[in-house]
């Protein structure tokens, strides 16, 4: 299936009751890459999720000198980053703006000049507030096409500060980025974070990743991560599954009814995505952990039921849940999300206009929505670029003949297997 053929999904044949696996977190891998990266020794980084953005990060790595050699969904580093290493390179992000950000920070390490650029939807999403951090610090950050977006040059400066402020109400990868790199500057660093933090638990996910690697901040409160200097220390490290990806066969069961089982998830415990099974039992839905699976189960007789959630700590999730919304027997806001509207697309725009074309009922409001009880139609929607949109608006399909997704493979970002996985739902 190419990028230009519309998928159409079959409608579920029969009660749902199936057992899926899902890749490993995206999220996690990344910041595990970073860390691998810049650590003292030899480390590996096992259940690797084979989407684009782990491919983009792997690239951007190896290019900045890690010596890495993939071995099935295991990445071994035989050695780390050489950031004395002089030569410019060019690290193309595509369209991974977690790569992007967090190499923009390791970058600002090297001595050579390192150019981050992507492809052009990624060119425009905001990277202003990182870029303006790093030169606070007195890293060497320089924009080649107008302030805060990508291309921009980086390379190393003089630290002539080790307390910086940044905007948590953005992106908390921009916070993440600095906390990569805070412990190999010369003087460490104290990260305040103003305004109300979007994803939190992103930030504590940092967190117990460095932990793994032998970094934990010295202070660490609401507003504030201070860390000394030191060194991360090689470590072997198997990323957790992906609680985002494991959404779409969760909601599957909520939507269709029935039983659906996800290997490994039980033992999740870095992703606040991991408590989208709880908002999916306070729709109706049942769930019990077996081991280190989650298996989740909706009665056909017992009718979901419409809720109101602060999504801001599960925000990849919003089109998960708003699809799942459509079939409940009461509205549900979902709020707390304004700043989604900057991920690959207007996810709460986009979101609201794709619903409609396929029947939903739904309100935009300025930091969420409100979806209301719909009849769902069939029709082509667009994904606008997001893996996320395509990969929730096509489980309206598996209840909902004539579901067409138009550009399909836009989730070879984090799950370039979905549409088996999708296919062979029963």
């Amino acid at each position: 299936m190419s990028g230009s053929q519309p998928h159409s999904v079959t409608p579920l044949r029969a009660q749902l009751n199936t057992t899926v696996h899902v890749p490993g977190s995206k999220s996690v891998a990344a910041r595990a890459l970073v860390c691998a990266a810049l650590a003292s020794g030899k480390s590996s980084v096992g259940n690797l999720p084979t989407g684009d953005d782990t491919v983009s990060m792997l690239s951007g790595l190896s290019l900045l000198g890690a010596q890495i050699d993939t071995r099935g969904n295991t990445a071994v580093f035989e050695s780390g980053i050489d950031v004395n290493q002089e030569s410019p390179i060019v690290i193309n992000a595509r369209l991974a703006g977690t790569t992007a950000r967090f190499l923009t920070a390791v970058s600002a390490l090297r001595a050579g000049e390192v150019v981050i650029t992507g492809e052009d939807s990624l060119r425009k999403r905001p990277m202003h507030d990182l870029h303006q951090a790093l030169s606070d610090i007195g890293l060497d950050v320089s924009p080649l096409n107008g302030a805060g977006v990508l291309p921009v040059a980086v390379k190393r400066g003089e630290q002539k500060s080790d307390r910086i402020r940044i905007a948590a109400t953005t992106s908390s990868q921009f916070t993440t980025a600095l906390m990569l790199i805070a412990p190999m500057l010369s003087r460490g660093l104290s990260i305040v974070t103003e305004g109300e933090v979007v994803s939190q638990s992103y930030l504590d996910m940092t967190i117990g990743v460095q932990n793994s690697f032998g970094v934990t901040p010295i202070e660490r409160g609401e507003h504030v991560f201070r860390y000394d200097t030191g060194d991360y220390v090689g470590a072997q490290y198997e990323v957790e599954p992906d609680a985002s990806s494991a959404s779409y066969p969760l909601a599957a069961a909520a939507i269709a009814a029935g039983r659906v089982v996800v290997i490994g998830l039980g033992r999740s415990s870095l992703q606040g995505d991991a408590k989208f099974v709880d908002v999916l039992v306070s729709m109706g839905c049942f769930v019990e952990v077996a081991g280190d699976d989650v298996v989740l189960s909706r009665p056909q007789d017992r009718p979901l039921q419409g809720v109101t959630i602060d999504m801001r700590d599960m925000s990849d999730l919003v089109p998960t849940l708003a699809v799942v919304a459509a079939f409940a027997q009461t509205a549900t806001t979902i709020n707390g999300v304004g700043f989604i509207r900057n991920k690959e697309s207007d996810r709460i725009g986009d979101l609201a206009h794709e619903l409609r074309v396929l029947g939903v009922q739904v309100d935009e409001l300025a930091d969420g929505l409100t979806v209301h009880p719909s009849k769902p139609r069939g029709g082509m929607v667009n994904t606008h670029h997001d893996h996320r949109l395509a990969m929730s608006l096509a489980l309206i399909g598996l209840v909902t003949p004539g579901v067409v997704i138009n550009d399909p493979m836009v989730v070879t970002k984090s799950w370039p297997e979905y549409w088996t996985m999708l296919g062979a739902l029963q």
